[in-house]
């Protein structure tokens, strides 16, 4: 999977869960999120019902946006798919969802983090 978007629902769930794991490696020069990606492969995992999605997902996008906070690297700032938070069946974690981006492409990664403890404590 090169980390692209639309997700493609024959990808088995190892590969998956690995990529949720590893973090989809992105510079600039590639315009989407990598919060999209690991958005999108957490959700379809999450309906193909497994075990730990939850869980990986947090931590991933913990991982990621200590990464964004440090400004470290470059990572893109741009969100390309605005309607990726209907993809969950939660309206509330969908909501949270779309705030989360919104601050993320704002570079306000203050009020991001709160979000992103909200949507913990939602999972």
């Amino acid at each position: 999977m090169s980390g692209t978007l639309p997700l493609d629902t024959q990808t088995p769930s190892r590969v998956l869960v690995r990529l949720l794991r590893n973090q989809p490696e992105q510079t600039g020069a590639n315009n989407v999120l990598p919060e999209s990606v690991l958005w999108h492969v957490y959700c379809e995992l999450r309906r193909r019902g497994e075990d730990g999605a939850d869980r990986a997902f947090v931590h991933s996008m913990k991982q990621l946006h200590r990464r964004r906070s440090l400004g470290s690297v470059d990572l893109p700032s741009t969100d390309t798919d605005p309607d990726e938070h209907k993809l969950i069946d939660d309206p509330m974690i969908a909501e949270l969802w779309r705030a989360y981006k919104r601050c993320i492409c704002a570079q306000r990664t203050g009020p991001a983090a709160q979000l992103l403890r909200d949507i913990e404590s939602r999972l």
